[in-house]
C-alpha cells in the first residue's frame, strides 16, 4: 500500500545530527497517521508522501524546518531566590505569560554565584537534524483514527 492521507504510516527510523551525533536511535518504530495532522515533521511527511513499505530515505531537516532556530532573548538570568532551595541544571519547568495563556518552557542550564541560567530554547534548537528512514508498514487508517487526528491501538494512542 502507497503512503496517501489518512494512511497510517509506520517508520523505522534513526536521526543523527550533522557531526553524526545520534540525537535517537529509533528504538521504537514511529507510527502516525499521514495527511497533515502534525504527527510527523512537514518536511518528512512530504518526503513519504507515495512510498511504500520497504522504501528507505535519508531527510535533511534545517533548524527552521525542525525545532527552530536557537533564539539568545529566551535565555534569563534569575536571581536564585526565586527559586526552590532543591533545583539543579537540567530541570525543565513551565513558565507561565503575564496573560495566563503564553506557556513556555524553560531548562536550567547553569546554577551559579546566586544566578540562575534558564534557557526557553528546545534543547535542539539551531541544529539540523538528518533522518534515515525505512517505511516498515504502511494501512488504511480507520474512521475513528481519522476523526479523532491520531493513531489508535499498537504504537499509537489509547483511550
Amino acid at each position: 500500500m502507497e503512503i496517501a492521507k489518512n494512511t497510517i504510516v509506520t517508520l523505522d527510523y534513526k536521526v543523527t545530527d550533522p557531526d553524526g551525533n545520534v540525537i535517537d536511535d529509533g528504538q521504537h518504530p514511529l507510527v502516525y497517521l499521514h495527511g497533515g495532522y502534525d504527527g510527523i515533521f512537514t518536511v518528512i511527511e512530504e518526503a513519504l508522501h507515495g512510498k511504500n513499505t520497504g522504501d528507505s530515505l535519508k531527510v535533511k531537516l534545517q533548524p527552521e524546518d525542525a525545532f527552530g532556530e536557537y533564539d539568545e532573548e529566551l535565555v534569563l538570568v534569575e536571581d536564585a531566590t526565586l527559586f526552590p532551595d532543591n533545583i539543579e541544571v537540567g530541570m525543565s519547568f513551565e513558565r507561565v505569560g503575564e496573560d495566563g495563556e503564553d506557556e513556555m518552557v524553560y531548562r536550567i542550564t547553569d546554577i551559579a554565584d546566586g544566578k540562575v541560567v534558564v534557557d526557553g530554547n528546545h534543547p535542539l534548537a539551531g541544529t539540523a537534524l538528518l533522518f534515515d528512514i525505512t517505511v516498515k508498514g504502511v494501512r488504511a487508517a480507520s474512521a475513528e483514527e481519522i476523526g479523532h487526528g491520531h493513531v489508535h491501538g499498537e504504537g499509537g494512542h489509547h483511550h
